[in-house]
């Protein structure tokens, strides 16, 4: 169970990288006053948590609904986070991640809270692959539960960054924020790797032991 958690953690972690979008939501909220950038930073965390539980407790419902085999899931999600990954290892903001210039044009507060900072910075599309696959496998309540509370401590953790984001941005500076989010995508990278392996081997069995069956 211990190593469930510690994969479950580092996975949401790295993906959702608090301390590499930092920058981005300083960028978002600047103009904005101190108890207004916390309230945007609590809407932003409590959205993606929703966001991410909702899909965690109807994985397997979306995936009977659409036709959809968790294998085919893994192997599809584990491309989409490895290209996620390989972005953040050369230091670049994903498509699929982060949020374009139109998105950057919205004033409102609360607007700004859900899109781009709830979805898709902090709950896109690699976000919720992940969780879905760290769900579909599970059947017990429990093992979920576990995902979701592992998944809101990172929530904690983001909300902590954002709210004081001027400070670690001013103590760590651009380059060490470069650092962690290459490191982020260096343990991303491979954990997309293993979900890709996973699906291949429920795929292909023969491949988990090394023989090919002989009709």
């Amino acid at each position: 169970m211990i190593s469930f958690v510690l994969q479950i953690f580092s996975g949401f972690l790295a993906i959702m990288n608090p301390i590499g979008n930092v920058p981005v939501f300083i960028s978002l909220v600047e103009d904005f006053d101190e108890e207004t950038r916390r309230r945007v930073a609590k809407k932003a965390t409590v959205g993606a948590f929703i966001i991410c539980s909702l899909f965690v407790f109807a994985g397997n419902f979306i995936f009977r609904f659409f036709g959809i085999t968790l294998t085919a899931f893994r192997i599809a999600g584990g491309i989409l986070v490895f290209l996620i990954a390989y972005h953040l290892l050369r230091g670049k903001a994903s498509r699929q991640h982060h949020p374009g210039e139109e998105e950057h044009e919205e004033a409102d507060p609360d607007s700004i809270a859900i899109t781009p900072l709830a979805t898709p910075i902090l709950s896109g599309p690699g976000t919720i692959t992940t969780a879905m696959s760290f769900a579909g496998a599970r059947t017990h309540f429990y093992d979920l539960l576990v995902i979701i509370s592992v998944f809101g401590v990172v929530c904690l953790l983001t909300y902590v960054c954002f709210v004081y984001g001027e400070a670690i941005s001013n103590r760590l500076g651009r380059t060490r924020i470069g650092v962690v989010t290459r490191l982020m995508g260096l343990i991303l990278a491979v954990i997309a790797v293993q979900m890709i392996l996973e699906g291949l081997r429920e795929a292909f069995p023969y491949l988990a032991s090394g023989t090919i069956s002989k009709s």
